[in-house]
């Protein structure tokens, strides 16, 4: 066979074509660049997580506590004001927040908790995963809404109590894995009740409210081991979104979280279905209470203590050689004020003045009470913040009046809660000025102890605590002129002229009494329990002035009293809290009574840091007798003088003694209270005392403050717990001044002085008394009981009257 030979040409192309490569050859190297760039991709993420994870654990991005100072987490907790029966009065913060430990919590919140943010709680170490990769694949993979979160709730204590930084877009990413590496730590520090107590103490509840504790004493008035299982649910239900099932802005919404958080409970095993399906049926019944600084139940009484526990803060220091912080250290100020009868004094004083305030409303009507008297308007204005402000900023009174007549949108107080209107600064001040105020305090006579204190009408409008203003105090200072008298040896049976008399040494000043009417005679129990003006003053002149003023310093005055008659009518200025404590030792039997209201102060923890000793006077500065004299005189005040509305209005049948006291003009109204375990008074009045009542029907005392005092001891009364209160009885005086205190307290004058008539006709006066001797009985009742020998004298001495004539 013949070989063909290849052309030249086609050897060229024969050698120029490419040999191709098998589809299996370029696979395998395909797979493998993919491998290898997997594997440096993989390789550089873990060096970049590596990195990302160390820069991240060692604080790079914001520091990461260790378990040392995760030991010694403390948030700032507020100082709270205890009651004597244990409930919180007040508290100083910056962020209101208490602590409860894990004992204190009910059951029912634990359960709810657990439930409903995480479920796994007790078999995770502080991350759980698997919940991590439903949020992953669910939210971020597949988009879903409502997958829930992937946060523990070691992780979420780790977002409150460390709050997250923004790093742009990696914020979300860092911080969240903060928080993972905290939560991690927080577990190997803590148990799982410590845990779950920390959660409850650290989350917000919204109304800048934190904690379990807060929370519930807010909503339903309860310590948060003391609620039921649907007010447990609410309480849960408010953490997925504080506002939106707030239980008071939201019910309906609130009742609809609910209802999930105990489905959720009965979903893992914490509940029955039985008991969740009535805890759904239960309604939502709240017992909303405000405990904050400005509206708790006593502010006024938080804000007068507050100077003294600051300067107490001072000067104690902690292990660690800090000074104590009242707004942060969460300590526990035990004070004498009972919680119920705290209530007591503010509801009564809101009720009354509310009524009141209606009345002096419809009595100008659209007139401003001060008339055209502008200085009250440039006073009120005076004594205002703004003006106060703009004069320390330099500006003149033209030019802080221009300022003050600028409107703008402003909050004016009404009882309804207020009311938002475009008015100026001195439009505001007017508003203001048109309102009565009021004051109240009681106290227990026989140790001093604080039990209530009312400062003003609303603590978040008005700041001015009126128990401690100076106010004039009409004619309840009238039982210190009487007790001096009985001191300096006036007995309690004489009987005084009701006559007006000019005192020539004074400018020729003559008392009036408040009704214009004068004649008879009164003794001083009787001048006491109808006000008579004209017998106080004759009584303090014969007394002597300076010696009434040294009795009323030695009771616990320590106001300036005027040298002058006008005393006996109270014309001096006296604080509401000065008077309390000159009858709490009238009630005392003459023993000085200061009021007490500091007991101890403990830390967080329930250390004792410090007591505070109650120091009274044990011997009497005045004759204890006369004290219970005049405790007498003060009775018939209120059984049958201007004070009787107290047990024909109010109910009230205790041994009970008590003053009205109305001023010039019906500037201030008073009434003091009595009975031996406890001594209350009430002042109301304007903030100006040009603001007032033009009668004396609505202006006096015990019209405007009586009412206050009255409804005090009627609901303190109808508590059990106080019941045995009204058991207790004022010691009488001894048998002979008793039987002087039984003389008839008021006698008419006869057209004839009595006189006694011998056998012989001569007539001779009746020196077995010095008194004039009037009659206390209506003349045909004095011949009734006269014997018959007496009247056939009489009838014979009026028939030789008749044959003289």
């Amino acid at each position: 066979m013949v070989e063909k030979k290849k052309t030249s040409g086609e050897k060229k192309q024969s050698s120029s074509k490419p040999r191709k490569k098998s589809s299996k050859s370029k696979k395998r190297s395909l797979g493998k660049r993919l491998i290898i760039w997997a594997a440096q991709a993989f390789a550089i993420g873990v060096i970049l997580i590596t990195l990302f994870f160390l820069m991240v654990y060692f604080g790079f991005t914001g520091p990461v506590p260790n378990r040392e100072q995760l030991q010694e987490i403390k948030n700032p907790l507020a100082s709270e004001l205890i009651s004597e029966d244990g409930k919180v009065l007040g508290r100083y913060y910056i962020e209101n927040r208490s602590y409860a430990g894990f004992k204190e919590i009910s059951p029912y919140l634990i359960n709810a908790l657990i439930a409903t943010e995480d479920v796994r709680f007790y078999e995770h170490r502080g991350i759980d995963e698997i919940a991590l990769m439903r949020v992953l694949f669910k939210s971020i993979l597949l988009q879903q809404e409502g997958a829930g979160g992937g946060s523990t709730l070691s992780q979420q204590i780790a977002k409150n109590l460390f709050p997250r930084k923004r790093f742009g877009p990696f914020t979300m990413p860092v911080n969240k894995l903060r928080e993972a590496i905290i939560a991690y730590r927080l577990e190997r520090v803590y148990t799982k009740e410590d845990i779950l107590a920390m959660y409850f103490n650290t989350v917000p509840f919204g109304e800048n409210i934190f904690g379990v504790e807060v929370a519930c004493e807010r909503f339903f008035s309860k310590k948060p081991s003391e609620v039921t299982i649907s007010e447990a649910a609410i309480i849960v239900g408010m953490l997925k979104a504080n506002n939106s099932y707030n239980p008071r802005k939201h019910p309906e919404k609130a009742k609809e979280r609910r209802n999930i958080v105990i489905g959720q409970m009965v979903k893992y095993g914490y509940l029955s279905q039985a008991e969740g399906d009535a805890a759904c049926k239960d309604p939502i019944r709240l017992n909303y209470r405000v405990v904050s600084y400005e509206q708790g139940p006593a502010p006024y009484f938080t804000e007068r203590l507050k100077p003294q526990l600051l300067d107490w803060c001072e000067n104690h220091f902690k292990e660690d050689g800090t000074p104590y912080n009242l707004y942060t250290d969460g300590l526990k100020i035990v004070t004498t004020l009972n919680a119920d009868m705290q209530r007591y004094a503010e509801t009564s004083v809101a009720e009354h003045m509310k009524k009141l305030q209606q009345v002096f409303d419809e009595h100008w009507g659209n007139r401003p009470p001060w008339g055209n008297d502008k200085s009250v308007v440039k006073r009120g204005m005076a004594r205002s913040d703004q003006y106060k402000r703009l004069k320390e900023a330099g500006l003149g009174d033209e030019a802080i009046e221009a300022e003050m007549e600028k409107t703008a949108h402003r909050l004016l107080f009404n009882w309804d809660g207020g009311e938002q209107k475009e008015v100026s600064a001195i439009d505001s001040v007017k508003n203001s000025l048109r309102l009565l105020n009021a004051g109240f305090m009681a106290i227990n006579p026989t140790n001093g102890s604080l039990k209530a204190y009312v400062g003003g009408i609303n603590f978040r409008f008005f700041k001015y605590d009126h128990v401690r203003a100076q106010r004039q105090v009409g004619s309840t200072f009238k039982p210190f002129v009487y007790l001096t008298a009985l001191e300096n040896g006036i007995s309690p049976d004489q009987y005084f002229t009701n006559e007006q008399k000019i005192y020539e040494d004074y400018n020729n000043w003559s008392p009036e009494n408040a009704d214009g009417k004068y004649g008879g005679y009164y003794s001083m129990r009787g001048a006491l329990s109808q006000s008579i003006n004209t017998i106080a003053v004759d009584v303090l002149m014969q007394t002597g002035i300076s010696r009434t003023i040294e009795l009323a310093k030695s009771l616990g005055i320590d106001s300036e009293l005027p040298e002058y008659p006008t005393l006996a009518l109270g014309a001096a200025s006296i604080p509401l809290e000065e008077m309390v404590c000159a009858y709490a030792t009238l009630a005392n039997g003459g023993k000085p009574v200061k009021p007490y209201f500091l007991v101890r102060i403990e830390d967080a923890q329930g250390k004792v840091l410090d007591t505070f000793e109650n120091v009274q006077e044990s011997e009497p500065v005045v004759n204890p007798e006369n004290c219970r004299i005049i405790t007498q005189m003060l009775k018939s005040v209120v059984n049958d003088g201007t004070g009787r509305a107290i047990r024909s209005v109010y109910g009230i049948q205790s041994d009970f003694a008590g003053k009205t006291g109305t001023t010039q003009n019906q500037a201030d109204g008073w009434f003091m209270g009595m009975t031996p375990e406890l001594v209350a008074g009430a002042w109301v009045g304007g903030e100006d005392p040009s603001v007032h009542f033009r009668s004396l029907t609505y202006g006096q005392g015990a019209y405007m403050a009586l009412p206050i005092v009255g409804g005090f001891f009627q609901r303190t009364w109808s508590n059990p717990r106080f019941a045995s209160l009204q058991n207790e009885y004022f010691a009488q005086p001894d048998d002979e001044h008793m039987a002087m205190l039984l003389e008839p307290p008021y006698k008419e004058v006869l057209e004839i002085d009595r006189k006694l008539f011998d056998i012989g006709g001569i007539f001779k006066k009746d020196k077995e008394k010095e008194r004039p001797v009037v009659q206390d009985k209506p003349q045909q009742e004095q011949q009734e009981d006269q014997p018959k020998e007496k009247e056939k004298v009489w009838d014979k001495i009026k028939n030789i009257f008749r044959k003289k004539k």
